[in-house]
């Protein structure tokens, strides 16, 4: 058993290549964040540069068979910050970029809400569907549940819900001060 007294993450810290600060020339030192490790400067209060330790610059996933449609290069599909997208091989002399994800789908039924708009299946960023207005942000209007056409019996509300429960699938007032539900054969 060893008594030295060095720091233990000092030989990973050593393995760094010393960079100095393009703001005021300190030396860069390796720093801890909720996000994980980054380099900021040593004069911190003082100055502010930060650096990530890691670029999430587009790692090419795979390779595939179709041509871009501005150069005629082959698309690849990658890995970026913000999710998987394709874009061409090329990059960045060709900029050409789209989304592998489906786009959202319009019900053709009119916001109960505003009465401009038409509500259209969305994805929250955990993956479940909702439908929204889609003049969001002028129009808030959201459900959770499946919006079919028809009027609320008690309140006279112009939209119900497709609630799927044990009993079977239900119709639901689409008004959140009144919820209740429907018979289906009226």
């Amino acid at each position: 058993m060893t008594t030295d007294n060095t720091p233990l993450f000092s030989a990973h810290e050593q393995a760094l290549q010393h960079q100095s600060c393009p703001q005021c020339d300190a030396d860069l030192v390796m720093r801890f964040g909720k996000h994980g490790p980054f380099l900021g400067c040593g004069h911190y209060p003082e100055c502010d540069y930060i650096q990530p330790l890691k670029q999430n610059d587009g790692h090419i996933v795979k390779q595939l068979d179709m041509p871009c449609p501005e150069c005629a290069q082959p698309l690849v599909l990658r890995q970026g910050r913000y999710g998987m997208f394709i874009g061409c091989s090329t990059y960045p002399e060709c900029n050409y970029l789209a989304s592998p994800e489906k786009k959202s789908q319009s019900t053709h039924i009119d916001c109960p809400e505003c009465h401009q708009g038409h509500l259209v299946e969305r994805q929250s960023r955990y993956g479940k569907l909702f439908y929204a207005c889609d003049k969001f942000p002028q129009c808030r209007f959201a459900v959770n549940n499946k919006p079919v056409v028809g009027v609320c019996q008690q309140c006279g509300f112009g939209l119900l819900l497709e609630k799927k429960l044990v009993s079977g699938i239900k119709l639901q007032c689409a008004d959140r001060k009144c919820n209740a539900y429907q018979d289906a054969e009226k």
